[in-house]
């Protein structure tokens, strides 16, 4: 294992070095939240890939494609769906608006107050998928360096908490497009193919395997719906993302660069299934699917090529975990904290706002290694993140981007109704049932439309305002665009 150790090793020396790196360019707020603004098409497709493809993705994927086939891509393909839907229907109009989170935007939309309760349902959507990503740790280096669970955790999370305090968003991207490029390699290019061939090849698994694990729609036509109506629609309105749309160049780059991003997920979930399936041949009674990554890897790859994959897979939970890590630091200090101290409306120094976004992510950081330690169902966290995110905010965000009757007063009632029916049925029913977010987004929508109704509409000032800035006019950044750099690619 020592040229496997060698490769994880230079790995993490270089995510910390670009921490470093980045820290010399994170000069404002605007380029330490969303990196100036300036991605061109290459940086901002890979980093988009890169943050929504996570260990879930990943290893879960995997364990999906392990225990039910190919139909098991279905959870990370509803995944690229989403970010396609939201690149060509959205991404060009909320890249437009100039703004650092989606609370920002409802306030523009609905003319302030929607922005401190819609901060804080986001703050724990962000903060629970932040922690998700974070135990993912756990299974790599236990792997790699037969490290118990809570080393694991502070290890791989400290490591992301180091270089996302020292750069934001900068270290991130860079970051990002080195974790894009060595999940390309380590997966697609190189675990896809052992798997399949050491598995006897697609004749030898069809004829070793069910019927059912070929059957596009085995996994079960309720369990599809479920996964699009979580994470396609979640994709459309989740902070983590929408953060990302916001360092593109321009409309054009968030458009065209967004949609590359999406449909590169669909292949990379078609990869998992079929590395899943491959195992399922190779390990048929593995006590745990998600086992099957993790497995296949140690036990079949040759020196040198299992510990890029293994770095893949670290990868993977590292772009996830620190793109929901700016995420949630960013709602909790723009969003919330700012709002409490009554300092929204107030600008200061653009060096000590990133001071102050900078003790922000180290604060949500340690918090969110200090919950990855005490949680130990990665399932119950990830849906609770999901079904409070869709639930909440998702009838809210796109009412506003879609019906202009929509008021600030029903936006509230939605948020307010969504969140506490979902946190209620989740407890009647069950974390891991369907009914909570079925019921929830139906109640969220009837809020939001008989409450906008029964109230007055939103004022022709406050609409016209948001015209202006879905056009791309009015937008008052705090500093001038800084000079061109050689990453828009």
């Amino acid at each position: 294992m020592a040229v496997d150790y060698a490769v994880i090793v230079v790995y993490l020396a270089g995510m910390l070095g670009m921490g470093w790196w980045g820290m010399r360019r994170a000069k404002s707020k605007s380029e330490f939240l969303v990196a100036g603004r300036r991605l061109g098409p290459s940086m901002y497709s890979g980093t988009m890939a890169a943050i929504v493809l996570g260990g879930a993705s990943t290893i879960g994927g995997v364990g999906l494609g392990y225990k039910f086939g190919l139909s098991g891509a279905w959870m990370v393909f509803a995944i690229g769906l989403g970010l396609l839907a939201l690149s060509v229907f959205f991404s060009a109009r909320i890249a437009r608006l100039k703004v650092y989170t989606v609370s920002e935007m409802l306030d523009l939309r609905y003319g302030g107050k929607a922005g401190l309760i819609s901060g804080i349902v986001m703050w724990a959507y962000t903060l629970m998928l932040a922690v998700t990503s974070t135990i993912a740790y756990a299974t790599i280096f236990d792997v790699l360096f037969d490290l118990n669970r809570t080393a694991s955790i502070i290890l791989g999370g400290a490591i992301v908490v180091a270089y996302s305090t020292l750069g934001g968003m900068w270290s991130i991207t860079l970051t990002d497009m080195v974790q894009f490029v060595v999940k390309t390699v380590g997966v697609l290019l190189l675990l896809l193919p052992i798997a399949v061939v050491k598995a006897g090849g697609f004749s030898e698994m069809k004829a070793k395997l069910p019927t059912e694990y070929f059957d596009p729609l085995g996994i079960g036509g309720e369990t599809i719906f479920t996964y699009v109506l979580i994470y396609t629609f979640g994709m459309l309105i989740g902070q983590d993302i929408w953060q990302r749309v916001f360092t593109a160049r321009s409309d054009k780059v968030a458009r065209y660069g967004g949609t590359v991003a999406g449909t590169y997920c669909l292949v990379y979930a078609l990869a998992g299934a079929v590395i899943g399936t491959a195992a399922k041949v190779i390990y048929p009674k593995l006590p745990n699917a998600d086992d099957a990554f993790a497995t296949i890897v140690k036990d079949e790859l040759p020196m040198g090529v299992r510990g890029l994959v293994l770095a893949a897979a670290l990868a993977a939970v590292m772009s996830t975990s620190s793109g929901a890590l700016i995420a949630c630091a960013t709602v909790a200090n723009n969003d919330i904290w700012s709002r409490v101290r009554g300092l929204a409306s107030r600008r200061g120094d653009d060096h000590d706002e990133v001071k102050g976004n900078r003790v922000f992510i180290l604060i949500m950081g340690i918090a969110v290694i200090c919950t990855a330690i005490a949680l130990n169902n990665v399932i119950e966290a990830l849906t609770v993140a999901y079904n409070l995110l869709v639930g909440g905010l998702l009838v809210p965000i796109l009412g506003g981007l879609l019906w202009k009757r929509g008021t600030v007063y029903g936006a509230l009632a939605s948020v307010t109704v969504g969140g506490l029916s979902v946190i209620g049925l989740m407890a009647w029913y069950g974390i891991l049932a369907n009914q909570p977010v079925y019921y929830g987004l139906l109640l969220s929508l009837a809020a939001y439309v008989i409450v906008s109704l029964a109230t007055r509409p939103t004022d022709a000032a406050t609409l016209a305002n948001w015209r202006e800035r879905l056009a791309g006019r009015g937008a008052d950044e705090e500093e001038a665009p800084a000079e061109p750099v050689a990453v828009n690619s």
